[in-house]
């Protein structure tokens, strides 16, 4: 696999676990920000169109929380180990969010490196605790190496985020821990990078066209993850019970409908105007109601 191509799969893999939302070889602050979504209410951690675009050639937002739901994947324990080595290239972490009409506390209770010699701590762009800001606002994490020697090292980033009330969003703290590689100043490290030798027999663990690189890892193609890459990406997720069965595509479930699922089917029209919301719901216009919106509301006028 060429070196690009395995680099966007490095990235595309982090973003879905909130760590990459946009990679530089030098890290400047980010503290932008950005128009408000009417349609967000909640509190929501995201990667914006652009930034994957950049690294996945198509133009969607991945959430990590999305209207104050956690990911089922960052809750995963064992999807850091799906993950490949972040390369020495990779310096600079931005990700967005934003806490909508709710307000949350946060605080960064974590940002270790468990091998300072490869690796210094991850530094953030803002405060490590305070209050998660109202309208989108992006900001960023760096990964410093030491420069003074090469290797790999793991680090861990740990972030809390609590209601005005003190209770945990569910789902939170998170943790999150991964591999760094790190290179001696002056020495290019291209071996993650290179375009590995032919190895059929790992190959052959990989589905869905992914191969292995030199560390015996699956690096998969856009739209699955997972140490085989057998997993199917959708985002937004399959709702109302829907499967993830290919790329973008949902398998809903009977009396559902739609991209993710999302709407309802009715065995029977809904009337004067109602709308089938979830199967076989119809949600009423003003002055209608019943099963169907078959019913007006009566008005009664007082005499005088």
């Amino acid at each position: 696999m060429a070196r690009r191509d395995l680099l966007a799969n490095v990235v595309k893999y982090l973003s879905v676990l909130v760590l990459l939302a946009a990679v530089s070889q030098v890290c400047t602050r980010q503290d932008h920000y950005y128009y408000q979504e009417p349609y967000d209410d909640d509190l929501s951690l995201w990667i914006n169109e652009q930034q994957v675009k950049i690294f996945s050639g198509v133009a969607m937002k991945i959430y990590a929380i999305d209207n104050g739901r956690v990911s089922p994947h960052i809750r995963d324990p064992m999807f850091s180990h799906y993950l490949p080595i972040i390369p020495s290239e990779v310096s600079c972490v931005n990700f967005t969010w934003r806490s909508g009409s709710k307000k949350y506390h946060y605080n960064f209770d974590r940002l270790m490196s468990e091998d300072e010699s490869v690796l210094k701590p991850p530094t953030i762009s803002i405060k490590t605790s305070g209050r998660v800001p109202k309208n989108a606002k992006e900001f960023s994490v760096a990964l410093p190496c030491s420069g003074n020697v090469s290797g790999i090292a793991v680090f861990s980033i740990g972030l809390l985020i609590q209601s005005r009330k003190g209770k945990p969003v569910p789902g939170t703290p998170l943790r999150i821990k991964l591999r760094k590689e790190c290179a001696h100043r002056g020495v290019y490290r291209s071996s993650t990078l290179s375009a590995p030798g032919p190895d059929p027999e790992c190959d052959k663990k990989c589905a869905n066209r992914g191969v292995c690189n030199e560390d015996k890892i699956c690096v998969c193609p856009e739209g699955y993850m997972g140490q085989y890459c057998q997993t199917a990406l959708c985002y937004p997720q399959c709702m109302n019970g829907g499967n993830c069965t290919a790329p973008g595509n949902c398998s809903c479930p009977l009396g559902y409908q739609g991209r993710h699922c999302e709407g309802g089917i009715c065995s029977e029209k809904c009337l004067n105007g109602g709308k089938c919301i979830q199967k076989d719901k119809c949600e009423c216009t003003k002055g209608y109601y019943g099963l169907r919106c078959e019913f007006c509301k009566q008005i009664s006028y007082a005499v005088t």
